[in-house]
């Protein structure tokens, strides 16, 4: 860092003072002249000192604290739980649809299944208990028939 912009305490800062060169009486001062946009030249103010010192300068316009901005009707955070609210019923009546069609799948599918045993255990029925067809066995009709030495005459 160099020695002449080392920091300096507010004391050191206080002794400092400036003395400007005053002009005699009567010496009208040359204002410099400094290429401007029309529209935005600053106002340059002149003063006269009791010791007849003239200070020529910008007059500064105080400073503008910045507007503050307004403050919503509604803050943010009721906006997003409200915003949160509306999309959780968006899903709830999806899901209630979608347990709805779970339950119907479910209930069509079970039917499917009483059907298929219903008919299933009808043919099961049928191939046991039913006298259609010979299975290869003898048939004997029995009458008025006589047993002589374990032989049949009919």
């Amino acid at each position: 860092m160099y020695p002449e912009h080392a920091p300096q305490t507010p004391a050191q800062r206080a002794v400092e003072v400036h003395q400007p060169t005053p002009y005699p009486p009567g010496v009208t001062v040359p204002t410099p002249l400094v290429p401007v946009q029309p529209d935005s030249a600053p106002a340059v103010a002149s003063i006269v000192l009791p010791d007849g010192r003239i200070v020529t300068g910008y007059a500064v316009a105080p400073a503008q604290p910045e507007p503050l901005a307004a403050k919503p009707v509604v803050s943010r955070a009721a906006v997003n739980v409200a915003l949160g609210g509306v999309g959780f019923l968006a899903v709830c009546g999806g899901l209630l649809l979608l347990t709805s069609f779970i339950a119907a799948l479910t209930a069509f599918i079970t039917q499917l299944i009483i059907l298929a045993a219903v008919i299933f255990g009808g043919w099961i029925a049928v191939q046991v208990l039913g006298t259609g067809g010979h299975r290869g066995g003898t048939t004997v009709n029995i009458r008025k028939a006589v047993f002589r030495r374990n032989h049949f005459h009919g």
